[in-house]
């Protein structure tokens, strides 16, 4: 409950600065807010002024110790929110929904990754009816257990209601890693 009053704290205050993930690891006396961002120095601010703010208005939210960690996205093309947050704002600004989706396909295909998949639901274009559009390009193995596919939801508010936007991003497959401490067993039993 405390965990989400501190999401949404940040994701509304600090939208503008491409937040892509927010975790919150709790000890019984102390929180650790961890903030991924795309545009640190925004949130960091002059000498750690930002960080020193955020920390304090988290500290009124929570009961324990708060502490606050900025980590940054490097490749903010290839994260699947803030490609979702990028269309969002784009529609909001009146562009076609076709032409958002599309350069931001274009865009995570550059920045390397294998295959994405883009969905806006709702009024289209001020259409009456809603209705939802998906474009995709690569693969998007959405049945393969060991695909590392990131997922990333936003809302576009419009003139006519809301745009939902959903984007799945295929960065490959996670392959396992294989013991060594198993094989020197296995190997030893052989002997």
């Amino acid at each position: 409950l405390e965990d989400n009053k501190i999401r949404k704290f940040i994701k509304t205050n600090y939208y503008q600065t491409g937040i892509s993930d927010i975790k919150i690891e709790r000890t019984s006396k102390r929180v650790k807010v961890i903030v991924k961002s795309s545009r640190p120095g925004v949130l960091i601010g002059k000498k750690g002024a930002g960080v020193d703010k955020l920390q304090s208005d988290i500290q009124k939210l929570s009961k324990n110790k708060v502490f606050v960690d900025i980590l940054e996205v490097k490749k903010p093309e290839r994260n699947s929110q803030l490609v979702a947050e990028k269309i969002a704002s784009e529609l909001e600004n009146r562009v076609s929904f076709r032409k958002a989706m599309k350069q931001a396909m274009q865009r995570a295909l550059k920045a390397g990754v294998k295959g994405i998949k883009t969905s806006v639901s709702g009024r289209l274009g001020g259409a009456e009816m809603a209705r939802t559009e998906h474009y995709h390009e690569g693969t998007i193995p959405l049945q393969t257990l060991r695909a590392d596919i990131d997922y990333g939801f936003a809302e576009a508010n419009t003139t006519y209601g809301k745009l939902g936007v959903k984007v799945w991003v295929y960065n490959g497959e996670i392959l396992p890693v294989k013991n060594k401490k198993v094989e020197e067993v296995s190997s030893n039993v052989d002997a």
